[in-house]
C-alpha cells in the first residue's frame, strides 16, 4: 500500500480543539515533525480537515514503517 509523508508545517495553536486533536491523532506533536501513514480514506480525511497546517507528499513505496516518526534536524 502506498504511503503519505505528512509534515506539520504550522502550529495548531489558535485553532479549534477538533483540529488540534486531528493533528495529534496523525501522530504529529511538534513543528516540522514528519510521519509516514498508509494512504487510505481515513487518513486522507484527517489530512483534508487540517490541510492548512500540513505538507503532504505521496510516496510510491510500500508503507513498511507506517508508524515511523521523524524530526527534521
Amino acid at each position: 500500500m502506498p504511503c503519505l509523508k505528512i509534515t506539520l508545517t504550522r502550529s495548531p495553536i489558535g485553532y479549534e480543539e477538533s483540529q488540534k486533536a486531528t493533528v495529534r491523532a496523525l501522530g504529529l506533536t511538534r513543528m516540522h515533525m514528519t510521519v509516514e501513514r498508509p494512504d487510505n480514506p481515513q487518513i486522507r480525511g484527517m489530512v483534508e480537515a487540517v490541510r492548512h497546517l500540513l505538507k503532504v507528499e505521496e510516496l510510491g513505496t510500500d508503507c513498511t514503517g507506517a508508524g515511523r516518526r521523524r524530526r527534521r534536524g
